[in-house]
């Protein structure tokens, strides 16, 4: 069942263009001239419970717009959003309860009081019972482990130790739906992987529905299996991330172990050596040629282990922004029965 449906969404800002000088700032003040910005460009999608998507982009793509949509922080210009059979601008009770934004560079976490007093702040604002508090708290802390954490006071955490305490303070409603925006960003790699999994298993267990925007592709390749790519305000793919890579690359890396140093020079006439060491080798080859160049190098050189693996999903995503870039206004086609915009 589908809980998120998008239909021809659009969200258009003016702008209000300022000259430079004194004059410039008086002309901008009596007669203002305004440009139309376009966010978001008539977008669909939809999302089904429990599913987990993620919503990638470059920087101005518009995935922080949509969510605030989603959310019913904003306002669309055009289009229809249901986001759990809730219209999400009217702000009804029963929708806040339902849903969760998370914003990895904002928080509700009160600076200078323990963690623990948004918790119960929270279950106020979500009329939350003693009970229901009681069994959700503790299931997010034997996921989280935040029982130490939600005594101090927030600014003596650290950054991954507020994530978790903002994890907790977020689900404490139970919500069915939850926005992630940028959920790692400046954590370290093992509070990265704690978050990834928390997830992921959060997810699954409640059968929660999750949007997804990171710059980091651990975490989409961690838990998506399916990708929304906007660019420029417009879809420009929607299917599954293996069929992202199979689509936009095709070329193949050749990772090679050899029981003597090799110079790279050397290996450079089987394809493009990607990183090298004198042991271990990276090359970068044309997908249909990669049979050949594996004999060749089998053939000609100490070969101790040799593995075949798809180019990083970045590389994947790098040419698919370009290729948005270089045909505006038309979308990538993904798999057949995908949404399209």
């Amino acid at each position: 069942m589908d809980c998120i449906n998008v239909k021809n969404l659009s969200k258009t800002y003016q702008i209000k263009e300022t000259s430079e000088g004194p004059l410039g700032w008086l002309t901008s003040l009596v007669s203002p001239k305004r440009s139309n910005k376009k966010a978001v460009d008539d977008i669909s999608f939809t999302a089904q419970q429990g599913e987990i998507v993620g919503f990638l982009g470059p920087n101005g793509a518009g995935k922080t717009t949509t969510l605030k949509m989603l959310s019913g922080l904003l306002y669309p210009t055009a289009g229809q959003i249901s986001v759990l059979g809730y219209n999400p601008q009217l702000r009804s009770k029963e929708f806040l309860k339902s849903i969760s934004l998370i914003m990895g560079q904002r928080q509700q976490l009160i600076w200078d009081l323990p963690a623990m007093e948004t918790f119960r702040l929270n279950q106020k604002i979500f009329e939350i019972s003693d009970e229901q508090f009681k069994q959700t708290y503790g299931y997010l802390n034997e996921l989280l482990q935040v029982s130490k954490l939600a005594k101090a006071p927030v600014r003596t955490l650290s950054l991954g130790e507020k994530m978790k305490c903002e994890l907790v303070a977020s689900l404490l409603h139970d919500p069915k739906v939850l926005f992630l925006d940028e959920p790692t960003i400046g954590l370290d790699v093992g509070v990265q992987k704690i978050v990834r999994s928390f997830i992921r298993d959060y997810s699954r267990e409640r059968n929660v529905s999750v949007l997804l925007t990171s710059h980091y592709m651990q975490d989409i390749e961690a838990l998506c299996e399916r990708v929304v790519v906007v660019s420029d305000g417009k879809i420009s793919f929607d299917d599954t991330l293996e069929s992202l890579r199979k689509r936009m690359s095709n070329h193949r890396i050749i990772t090679v172990e050899l029981s003597e140093s090799v110079m790279a020079s050397a290996l450079g006439r089987y394809g493009l050596v990607r990183s090298s060491d004198g042991f271990v080798h990276e090359l970068l080859v044309p997908a249909d040629e990669m049979v050949g160049i594996c004999s060749q190098v089998l053939a000609e050189q100490p070969v101790i282990d040799i593995s075949i693996g798809d180019p990083p999903i970045e590389e994947a995503l790098l040419k698919l922004f370009m290729a948005s870039q270089a045909d505006a206004g038309q979308k990538v086609k993904g798999a057949p029965g995908e949404c399209v915009a």
